[in-house]
């Protein structure tokens, strides 16, 4: 996708909205549902940036941006609290490159920095796309034990959101 994106844009984003829409709808054992990202994050950011790149057709982003609608209509595919765990470009530049995984070899850093200015818009402006629900700023350009800190110091807000402590 990242080597062509003109291509493979429209067959990635439906196969992430459709797997992200198994992630949502999937039987719960559990008190607390974890997502890496939700199916917002994959319309709202990572369609929203093919769009306005210029490597994603109208006619590809409009049946997109339909699904999704018809799936946030039809769904249940609530969140509780969004974690944004907020890196700059230039610090995901670097993990990326120290992870050295071949699919990610390709990835510019403006492609980082025009992913991270969609999320500010959305969850720190909040003037992009709705917000489905609070959200929890983390500042994470730190390295792993200070993230660990961090996530203790907000381990509660996290794990038990206040929607618990009053009812859904």
């Amino acid at each position: 996708m990242y080597r062509d994106a003109c291509r493979w844009g429209l067959t990635l984003q439906t196969y992430v909205q459709l797997t992200m829409l198994d992630q949502h709808t999937r039987p719960q054992t559990s008190p607390v549902r974890l997502m890496e990202r939700s199916i917002h994050s994959a319309r709202y950011i990572f369609v929203e940036n093919l769009y306005r790149s210029g490597k994603m057709p109208e006619v590809d982003y409009v049946i997109l941006s339909e699904w999704f609608d018809w799936i946030v209509r039809n769904i249940d595919v609530s969140i509780h609290l969004i974690v944004y765990l907020r890196t700059t470009p230039e610090t995901c530049y670097q993990r990326l490159k120290r992870r050295c995984r071949e699919e990610e070899k390709v990835i510019p850093l403006e492609y980082l920095s025009a992913i991270h200015h969609l999320y500010e818009e959305w969850l720190i402006k909040g003037n992009l796309f709705p917000v489905a629900a609070p959200v929890l700023v983390i500042e994470a350009d730190h390295h792993m034990e200070k993230m660990l800190e961090l996530f203790e110091q907000n381990q509660d807000q996290i794990l038990m959101p206040e929607y618990r402590k009053h009812g859904p």
